[in-house]
Order: C-alpha cells, then structure tokens, then sequence
C-alpha cells in the first residue's frame, strides 16, 4: 500500500496512526535487533527525542529537517531532525523535542500542534529516540543556532513516503557491514543525504501511516 499526500491531507488519519501523546511508548526501539553485537546489553539507553515537523504549503506537506554544523562531534553535517537527549526538567520526549526545536531552530512552542509519538528507535551511539510528529505553524521562520545547524530546509513529505525514494547500502562499521537505509537524492536539496536514523524514523512513519 502506498501513501499519497496532497493538500487536503487529513490530519485526524495521521494522529490515528500514531502512538497517543498521554502515552509515550515504552519500547526499547523498534530496530534494537539490527544492532545485535554493536550495543552492549547491560547498559541501558539514554533516552532522548526529536520533533518530526510537518508545515503545510501549497504544493503539499513538507517535513522540516537540519543540516548539522560540520564542526560539531557527533552527527556532523548530517541531515536530521531538531532534536536531542532529554534532561532531567524535560518531564518526556514532548518537552524534550519541544525544547531542543526551541534551541535549535527557534521554533516556539506555540507554534506546534504536536499529533503523537512514532516508535523509538535506537541508535548505535547508545540512545532511545522517542519521535514526536506535530503540525508547524507555516509563518514560522527558522533561525538556526549556528554552533550546533548550519542550515534548515523542507522536504516534501510525499516524497519522503513514497518507497522507490528509499534504498538500502551496505556499509562498515566496527569492522562489520551494516545495512542502512538512504534516501535518493532530493530534488529541492540535491547536495543533502537523508540516511540513517533520520531515514529509519521516517520508514517507521510511513509503515504506521500504512497500517493505519
């Protein structure tokens, strides 16, 4: 089944499909198995959460993403979501996505209508992401904070959802291949890769949205 979005999208089918926000999902990560071997067991993952915007534009929903500043240590120059590990005054991954969009790209809390949660998904680098998906207000302008997002674009999310955009490559890591998945080049943003944890959090998405 394949998913089309336009601009009549119906946001009531996507909040349906997504985990509620009064109850964030306990899971360890939907993917923790493709890490067998690259994780150690008996440590427990950080937990942290990312905001999974969604604007609407006259050519249809478009999903926010940051394009990491090339000096920071972890993640450089990748594209990704606004987001980061939760802190203690967070109270959950809404306040915690809520926080770091803030910090990040200046987006105000109440230009969000968060929707739900997406399954966590976990991380090489040791982390539980709990993906918060919301609706943006489209007169948000974003204002990057430059030590951690060198630049802030849209991606048409039906794009994004359609499946021939989505591959798999092989690479090394810790002297093992590992299979990731990557998106095909973007014709908006031809110089930016979507891959890795960003591109699993929107398969996820997409297979909640198909379910549903």
């Amino acid at each position: 089944m394949s998913v089309v979005f336009d601009t009549g999208f119906d946001t009531d089918s996507l909040s349906r499909a997504l985990h509620p926000l009064d109850a964030p999902p306990p899971a360890r990560g939907w993917n923790f198995e493709e890490l067998d071997g690259l994780l150690d067991g008996a440590v427990a993952l950080r937990e942290a959460a990312v905001l999974v915007g969604l604007v609407r534009r006259a050519e249809g929903l478009q999903a926010v993403l940051t394009r990491r500043t090339d000096t920071l240590r972890h993640h450089a120059g990748q594209v990704s979501f606004p987001g980061g590990r939760e802190e203690p005054g967070d109270g959950g991954p809404l306040q915690a996505a809520l926080r770091e969009a803030c910090e990040e790209i200046g987006l105000a809390a109440s230009q969000v209508r968060p929707l739900g949660y997406l399954d966590p998904l976990a991380t090489i680098t040791g982390y539980r992401v709990t993906p918060v998906v919301a609706l943006l207000d489209p007169d948000f302008e974003a204002v990057p904070e430059p030590g951690e997002v060198a630049e802030v674009f849209e991606a048409p999310l039906a794009f994004l959802m359609a499946p021939a955009s989505l591959r798999h490559v092989d690479i090394e890591f810790r002297g093992r291949v590992r299979h990731v998945l990557e998106y095909e080049t973007l014709a908006a943003a031809p110089t930016h890769r979507i891959w890795g944890a960003t591109a699993s959090i929107l398969l996820n998405l997409r297979h909640r949205l198909e379910r549903a």
